[in-house]
Formats: C-alpha cells, structure tokens, sequence
C-alpha cells in the first residue's frame, strides 16, 4: 500500500453537497481491479474511478468507473467529476477536446470557457426504440401509477442497461414510490415535464428546469436511488430530443426527492447532444492503497 493522491467531488451541482458525490484515485497504477471493488465498496458511494495511463491513440487519460460490485463500461457523473479532478490536479488535454478512455471507447468531454461547466458527448445508444408493453406493465406495476400514466417509454442503453419512461408530469415523479421486488433486477429512468405533455419544455414559473428525473436501479438492500445521473440522462436527452419531446436545448432536475439539487444541462449541437454540469471539490488529499 502507498498514500495515494484523491479527491472527493461533487457533480452536477456549483454548490457543495448538493449533487452527486465522486470518489477519484487520481494514481490507480498498480492497483488489481479486486482492490479497486474493495474500494469502492468501502467508499459507500455511488461510484468510484481511478486513473490511469492512457492505451489508446488520441486519449489524455484512461479511468476505469466502479459502483457497489461491479466495474461500469461508462457512467456520466464519473466522467465529469474525473475530469474536473484531472483538470484540476494539472491536466493538460492534447487538443481541443479532453479525451477520456474508458470502458465503451472514447468519450469527449468540452469546458465552457464562460461558465467553468463541463460537458461530455453522449455516446451511441447501444440498445434504443420502444420497450416490449410487458415491459412497461411491469415497470408501471413497480412504479406504482397506471399503465397509462406512461405517456411515452424507450430503450436508453449506453452502457448501463437504462430503461426510460415519461410520466405524465415532474409532480407525478416526485411522489413515486418504487417497489423493489417488481422492479428486481432492472435499472429504471423516469422523466416528467414541468408543465403539459404536449408543450415539453414549458417551464414552471417558479422553476429553472424543464424536467424531473429520477433514477433506480438494483442495490444491496433492493432498489436504490442515485442522486444524479448523467448516463441515464444522455440516453434520456437522444431519446428525448430525437422523438420531439424537448427542445435541443434543456436543464434536467434531479436529486430533488433526496434532498439533492442536482442540475444537468443538455445541448444538441450539430450531430452531438452534450450532459454538462458543474463540479466542486469537497475533499482534498491522500488515500492509502
């Protein structure tokens, strides 16, 4: 074991302990992937990532991204808190974009000079279209609304295996209490507009978002909930923008059910659909491994 440079970030959020937490090990060389899962168990967050060396041409760094059991080809929240923390510890992209190596390939990620934000290009769906009505039974059943509070459903598959459905408004989403024993083994993305499905993007007078998301997914004591989510939110916005059901340009909320107030903003720029947010750095230091 050796101290180890590390930092703990927030994502999705300008404002400290309001989005996302993210364990990063700015050195994971050495490290066997048993003792990068022990890691990330012991962390007890949502997702861990370590650094590493690039092995692909045109990368500026390789991270591999664990949560509670297994290691994740991609994950967004990952990406930018990784980022952010390669940024800051000194990093210097190679070119215009940073270029992340990671489990699906390569991811590219942009810094807005106005703002600090950084956003990543939302990878290929690796499964997209209508889920099976089975399907959307069931999801509705373990959800707990009517088959037909279900105004529209997809595949949106980057990696981690996300189905998404949209509900029938945000207020609907946040009053959801999912049954784990219905849902087992499915990871489940639920989207509601702020105003009338009809007019997506109509936003509250009271609000800066367009859309309520929440996300579910298998954890070790049955359905767990993650505070912000940019995968499921990459899959969300191709799903989303690409059937006209929002705007090329949106902020997703969510978190707000536990007390979060995660933000993800979504631009389609040319053929690229980018899930940016801010980050802070809440902690700073060494970690022995």
């Amino acid at each position: 074991m050796k101290q180890r440079p590390f930092k703990q970030v927030d994502v999705f959020t300008a404002r400290a302990y309001d989005g996302n937490p993210l364990a990063v090990v700015l050195d994971g060389s050495g490290l066997s992937t048993e003792e990068m899962q022990h890691f990330t168990n012991w962390t007890n967050l949502s997702e861990c990532t370590f650094l590493l060396p690039p092995t692909q041409a045109g990368a500026d760094y390789k991270v591999r991204i664990f949560c509670p059991g297994r290691e994740l080809p991609f994950a967004g929240h990952p990406t930018l808190g990784t980022c952010h923390a390669w940024l800051e510890a000194g990093g210097k992209p190679q070119g215009e974009y940073i270029m992340q190596e990671c489990g699906i390939g390569l991811v590219k990620i942009k810094r807005d000079a106005a703002n600090g934000r950084l956003a990543f290009a939302a990878p290929p769906l690796i499964k997209s279209g209508a889920l099976d009505e089975a399907d959307v039974a069931l999801i509705a059943r373990g959800l707990g609304v009517q088959r037909d509070d279900i105004v529209a459903h997809a595949w949106c598959d980057n990696g981690p295996n996300w189905r998404g459905v949209m509900l029938r408004s945000a207020e609907q989403v946040l009053a959801l209490k999912p049954d784990a024993a219905v849902l087992a083994g499915l990871d489940i993305g639920v989207v509601g507009p702020r105003g009338k499905v009809g007019v997506v993007g109509t936003q509250s007078n009271d609000n800066d978002t367009h859309f309520e998301v929440r996300a579910f997914f298998p954890g070790n004591n049955g359905m767990a909930e993650d505070p912000v989510t940019g995968s499921l939110n990459a899959g969300i916005a191709q799903w989303l923008i690409g059937s006209s059901l929002a705007p090329k340009n949106y902020v997703a909320a969510q978190g707000t059910a536990l007390a979060r107030a995660g933000r993800v903003h979504v631009e389609q720029i040319g053929s690229d659909i980018w899930i940016g947010g801010a980050s802070v750095t809440c902690v700073d230091g060494k970690v022995l491994l």
